[in-house]
């Protein structure tokens, strides 16, 4: 009898210490969670790589969810459509996406160190990468789950009737996985084409000695540009930058035609996530090619300066820019200011 009764209770004693063992069975719900039927979820989690202290408050469609630390997680349920995020207080990170029914998303939330007021970087991962980061992070209001300790054995006392059953979780089945919007790491690389309006500076100047008025306004003007792009706002490329002009003297008619080479600097301020105001300067080379009745090549130095700004969904962006160029092609005493300034429009595509 005594050795039955021993054994009852070091049942007992074993069945506690792996009860205690289990982590909070709501955090594991959350985290694998699949949508309502006809409904979507939207998960939004917080890592940063270098973690910063500050909470960030998230609202999905005007509805505050709550406010994420590093290495924590929410979920809201939202109808099929257009769902808006709002990440931020005082430096507001606005993301949208398209959300289709029975689908859930993943939205990562990095707090970017060293900036003041707290700033973010908003992005959408796939379910794989965010189904993995789940499973590392604890449910917002949720006490972190704590492995307990087996309990000391105490003097053999009369066996309490068992608790009731659990009843176990349903199986959870993986959703359709979402898109990814944007690659990782700190640095992408963006193609941006351009063109617009563009006028010579200097319309009467003298070439190959003879005094020559040149039409100001340059048909056409485009440019593309090659650029990487850091996540701090940095980006630094190349640019072909083309344009081209009639010009008369007396008794003949000719073209000129400029193609600038150009290595650029920029600096994107990003107000919203959407919106990034910029500035930049660029360094290189010109090169002046006459046709018609005039005919020959010079080329000089070129130094530019630009400002704008691009609204950018996901991928591709569009934006709008101020550009002033200064170049000086051909020898002292024969030399041709080709340089301009002008309104440009653009479509810029991200990799």
């Amino acid at each position: 009898m005594n050795e039955l009764r021993a054994c009852i209770v070091s049942g007992v004693f074993l069945l506690a210490a792996l009860l205690g063992a289990a982590p909070p069975v709501h955090a594991q719900d959350a985290s694998r969670a699949t949508p309502p039927p006809g409904k979507v979820l939207v998960f939004v989690f917080r890592s940063d790589r270098q973690p910063v202290a500050a909470q960030v408050p998230v609202l999905v469609n005007l509805v505050r969810i709550g406010d994420l630390a590093n290495g924590t997680f929410a979920v809201a349920t939202v109808n099929p459509g257009r769902t808006f995020l709002r990440i931020g207080e005082q430096a507001v990170a606005v993301f949208t996406l398209e959300a289709a029914a029975n689908r859930s998303y993943f939205v990562r939330v990095e707090a970017v160190s060293s900036v003041r007021p707290v700033r973010t970087e908003v992005r959408l991962v796939n379910e794989v990468d965010g189904r993995r980061a789940l499973a590392q992070s604890r449910l917002l209001g949720a006490a972190p789950a704590a492995i307990g300790a087996a309990p000391r054995a105490q003097p053999p006392a009369p066996v309490a009737a068992p608790p009731p059953p659990v009843a176990a979780a349903p199986r959870v089945q993986p959703s359709p996985q979402a898109t990814a919007a944007e690659p990782g790491g700190d640095w992408n690389f963006a193609l941006i084409a351009t063109g617009g309006a563009f006028k010579l500076a200097n319309t009467n100047q003298t070439v190959a000695g003879l005094a020559s008025t040149f039409d100001a306004t340059s048909k056409p003007a485009v440019g593309i540009e090659a650029e990487f792009r850091h996540r701090a706002g940095f980006a630094v490329g190349g640019e072909v930058f083309y344009y081209r002009n009639d010009l008369a003297a007396t008794g003949l008619s000719a073209k000129q035609q400029v193609l600038a080479l150009m290595v650029n600097g920029k600096y994107y301020l990003r107000v919203a996530n959407w919106f990034h105001p910029f500035v930049g300067v660029g360094v290189g080379a010109t090169d002046a090619v006459y046709s018609g009745d005039l005919k020959g090549t010079a080329g000089g130095a070129a130094f530019q300066g630009m400002a704008g700004m691009e609204f950018r969904f996901e991928n591709v962006g569009l934006l709008v820019q101020y550009k002033y160029l200064s170049s000086t092609t051909g020898k002292s005493g024969s030399d041709v200011k080709v340089g301009g300034s002008g309104v440009l429009a653009g479509v810029s595509i991200a990799f």
